[in-house]
């Protein structure tokens, strides 16, 4: 049966699939001291629905087994991180958010193909999930055999690197499991050196309240003023532990259309993200996952990296546009950025 499952999802585009059990008490001690110690910050999600995230079957009642599918999501047309980063009058969007928001595209896989079960044995107990609901997905695709959480915390994968989004069928059946394969991090630490903002804090240990990626995507409140200057141009999210990662030369590009780079989102110019009014970062971000941070916050992230931007007339005057916005949460970082500035300004005075 799990030879054909696997088939199945090969053919539905997601490049590896395993099979593990429901045993995560290995996992479970580590995630109360991180959640203990407060480091997940303001997701208050990950610690609100007691021990259902290391417990499947209290999650979905008689889950025995859970098939665990990867797919890759690096677009080869994108522009690449380091090349955005040494411009840095452009934003720098994480991969995984380029294209179309990856919870539908794998959602709507992995309902075909426990449907493609259900066809083949007949009615079965499951539930599929995509990054939601309490689900240890990296654990479980430990388990499965997809590859070992590396120092970054990130999971790794020999022949793949990191850029792939993990997803979840829970099921009633009893599958055989797949072996779990060994950590292959070994001296390196060139994730942990490379964090702007010192995020990982030791070996396998984040602290996510100091990550850019909490920063730009899951807090909702002002960005601690420290942490301002090292997010440079990255408006949401950041790549920079999976960047310099050596195993993601062996990383696949992916060949799922919807993952495909928006051209504005790809290299777009910090000036003209910031003029976006609502309106239009809703019809541009539209079935992007991007969309879930809201106007406010996308004008909060982009204040921040034209603080960090070369000062030039347009981006003084894209600041001073905003700097009567009707958010206080906006404005404070439109102040901040404008300050960055202010011993240029007489070089470089705002046009009218």
């Amino acid at each position: 049966m799990v030879s054909q499952i696997k088939r199945w999802g090969e053919a539905l585009g997601f490049d590896q699939v395993g099979i593990s059990d429901i045993d995560l008490s290995a996992y479970e001690p580590k995630l109360q001291a991180w959640l203990d110690a407060g480091l997940h910050g303001e997701m208050d999600w990950m610690a609100s629905h007691g021990t259902k995230r290391t417990h499947p079957e209290q999650l979905v009642p008689e889950t025995r087994s859970v098939i665990v599918v990867r797919m890759d999501y690096l677009p080869a047309e994108a522009t690449p991180v380091e090349a955005l980063l040494e411009t840095p009058e452009r934003a720098c969007i994480s991969r995984y958010a380029l294209g179309r928001d990856y919870h539908k595209v794998l959602r709507k896989r992995l309902q075909t193909l426990a449907s493609q079960i259900e066809e083949w044995i007949g009615p079965f107990g499951y539930r599929v999930f995509t990054d939601s609901a309490p689900v240890l997905e990296k654990p479980l695709a430990e388990k499965a055999g997809l590859g070992w959480i590396g120092k970054h915390t990130n999971l790794l994968n020999r022949t793949a690197g990191s850029w792939f989004f993990l997803g979840e069928i829970y099921t009633d059946l009893s599958l055989p499991t797949d072996a779990p394969v060994t950590d292959h991090c070994g001296s390196c630490r060139r994730c942990i050196d490379a964090c702007p903002t010192g995020a990982i804090t030791a070996p396998y240990q984040l602290d996510a309240t100091r990550c850019i990626s909490y920063l730009t995507i899951e807090l909702k409140g002002s960005i601690p003023e420290p942490f301002r200057k090292p997010m440079g141009n990255r408006i949401y999210g950041c790549d920079d532990c999976q960047m310099v990662c050596p195993w993601n030369r062996y990383a696949q590009f992916s060949q799922v259309d919807d993952f495909k780079p928006r051209k504005d989102l790809d290299s777009g110019e910090l000036v003209d993200l910031f003029l976006w009014d609502e309106a239009l970062f809703l019809e541009r971000t539209e079935g992007s996952a991007i969309r879930r941070i809201g106007h406010e916050r996308w004008l909060r992230n982009i204040a921040v990296a034209l603080g960090n931007a070369p000062t030039s007339p347009a981006v003084l005057n894209a600041l001073e546009s905003r700097r009567h916005h009707p958010s206080s949460l906006v404005r404070e970082h439109v102040e901040w950025a404008l300050s960055q500035h202010a011993t240029d300004e007489t070089n470089h005075p705002i046009q009218s």
